[in-house]
């Protein structure tokens, strides 16, 4: 628990306050003038000024990482209970306005909700939480109080098995914070119906901040669809949700979430890869589902990844299904990459591909706009899941 008390003041170089004023949520630490370090604890929340000591904002410090700054607010504010209540009740309300009635959905995005380091997702009467900086794994008892006066949920499940928090001096853990939490959950995205263990499963459970897209994703069915390693299958059955009336979809797939949910829909041709059974994933990796996709040719591709580099590089931080999807890509005609805006400038340990390898990019609004420029002149087709 960082301890209250007066906010201490960062002082940042001109190259860090060009970064603010751009809009830029982040400083590195090669900014700061001068870094701190063991000075100011890891996780406190500080008020961030110019050489002159003018103010630039209110930012949570981090003494390990070199994303030193993450800011929450562009005055000076604490970031005690009261305002860690506000930016909650604002994502929720937020979230209902633009999704009215729906009980599934990422609440809370981190920086696009002014909580850094904080991704809380909605499966109905259960929340799944991730809190992956110092300051937010400090205060998560109080947003598990708040969560609980805000939506009363029967439990509250936390998914901090990330290799990200170990980049700030935290550790992997995983389990059930508040309530209780019994697998599988149920859950809808669109008129799909997917299960997944928020515990065991990948991440926080799902991919609810890729709903969009896998919505969107639906526009594309038609004639052979390689659709890899898309761990519950959203993807493939938005696709399969568009085929009525259409030619019909053959779906090729290490995912037995996928096999399972689409083997009675007899208009759809299934393709099931070989290889090692990956129970918390449902999923099979291996040499054998990547000799299986040497002999396949794909109409269609869809790709997903961790992030994507400065220099284009698609990167994925599950370093075993990088030579499978490599051999995806490979074995398709045409490749989609479906990746929301913040997978812009994301890491991962491996590199996959170029972005020279992409034909579509399906992402979202919040992507940065000069990339999205290049990347059309660069001749990617580049569409905005709505």
């Amino acid at each position: 628990m960082v301890r209250p008390g007066p906010m201490e003041r960062v002082v940042v170089g001109k190259r860090g306050v060009d970064r603010i004023r751009g809009g830029h949520p982040w400083i590195y630490r090669s900014d700061l003038s001068p870094d701190p370090r063991e000075g100011i604890e890891s996780g406190a929340a500080v008020e961030v000024v110019d050489g002159k000591g003018r103010l630039l904002g209110s930012a949570f410090y981090s003494v390990r990482s070199q994303i030193a700054l993450r800011f929450y607010a562009r005055e000076k504010v604490d970031a005690d209970e009261a305002l860690l209540r506000q930016r909650l009740q604002s994502a929720v309300a937020m979230r209902e306005r633009l999704f009215p009635g729906s009980r599934f959905g990422r609440l809370v995005h981190g920086e696009a909700d002014f909580l850094p380091g904080l991704v809380i997702d909605r499966y109905g009467d259960h929340l799944s939480v991730q809190t992956l900086t110092p300051a937010m794994e400090s205060r998560k008892e109080i947003v598990c109080d708040l969560l609980e006066e805000l939506l009363q949920p029967a439990g509250i499940v936390e998914r901090n098995d990330v290799r990200t928090r170990e980049l700030e001096g935290l550790e992997q853990r995983k389990g059930v914070l508040r309530g209780s939490y019994e697998a599988p959950t149920i859950y809808e995205e669109g008129e799909a119906r997917m299960q997944v263990d928020l515990v065991e499963g990948q991440k926080t459970g799902a991919f609810l901040d890729q709903r969009e897209n896998h919505l969107h994703a639906g526009g594309y069915a038609r004639g052979r669809a390689l659709d890899l390693f898309s761990y519950v299958g959203g993807f493939a059955l938005q696709l399969a949700r568009h085929l009525h009336g259409r030619e019909g979809l053959t779906v090729v797939t290490n995912n037995l979430a996928v096999y399972e949910e689409l083997v009675a829909d007899e208009t759809i041709d299934i393709l099931l890869l070989g290889g090692l059974v990956r129970r918390n994933y449902r999923s099979l990796v291996g040499f054998l589902t990547e000799d299986s996709l040497r002999g396949i040719r794909a109409d269609l591709c869809f790709l997903g990844i961790s992030g994507i580099a400065e220099d284009g590089s698609l990167l994925d931080s599950t370093v075993e299904e990088i030579p499978a999807k490599r051999a995806m890509v490979a074995a398709s005609k045409h490749v989609v990459l479906l990746a929301d805006g913040a997978k812009f400038w994301g890491s991962g340990l491996g590199r996959v591909a170029g972005i020279d390898i992409v034909h579509t990019l399906v992402t979202t609004d919040d992507a940065p706009e000069e990339r999205l420029d290049a990347l059309v002149e660069a001749g990617i087709d580049v569409r905005i899941a709505t």
